[in-house]
């Protein structure tokens, strides 16, 4: 079951950041293997957080994927955390936290948990996992750069 934690200090914002990764929908305009991107539901809870159920469409190689996700966005956390509702995964999880820094910018971590039911396909991923999550990663940083300019 591969699972995958990266934290790094980005020269933006928290709330940009959080802005960026809390966009679903554009996933496909930067993410790599995201072929598609559907939101099906947004909605406002009590406690100030707000739940969105997405479809995400994955390609990879000769595989192409749906799958659905919850998501709830923690605005006054600066948080994101996604779970797993239906499609190829045994199970799947993500959290993203979003701290400001003293000195400006801002850290950004990110943690992942899945496994794939499709045992190729697990084995497939498995063997390119870590340089996958790297690259997911850097999308995220170039994304912010296209969208904020070089700091």
């Amino acid at each position: 079951m591969p699972s995958h934690s990266e934290s790094r200090t980005m020269p933006y914002a928290a709330g940009q950041m959080y802005d960026l990764v809390a966009d679903v929908g554009r996933y496909p305009e930067f993410l790599p293997w995201t072929a598609a991107a559907r939101v099906r539901s947004r909605n406002i809870r009590a406690d100030g957080s707000e739940v969105l159920e997405a479809d995400l469409v994955i390609a990879f190689m000769v595989f192409r994927e749906r799958f659905g996700s919850r998501v709830t966005l923690w605005p006054d956390k600066g948080a994101i955390d996604t779970e797993y509702l239906d499609g190829p995964f045994h199970h799947l999880w993500s959290k993203w936290s979003f701290t400001d820094l003293a000195g400006g910018g801002c850290e950004v971590s990110f943690i992942v948990d899945f496994k794939f039911r499709n045992a190729v396909l697990q084995k497939l991923i498995g063997s390119v996992f870590d340089e996958a999550m790297h690259r997911v990663v850097r999308a995220f940083e170039e994304r912010a750069r296209s969208l904020y300019g070089p700091r």
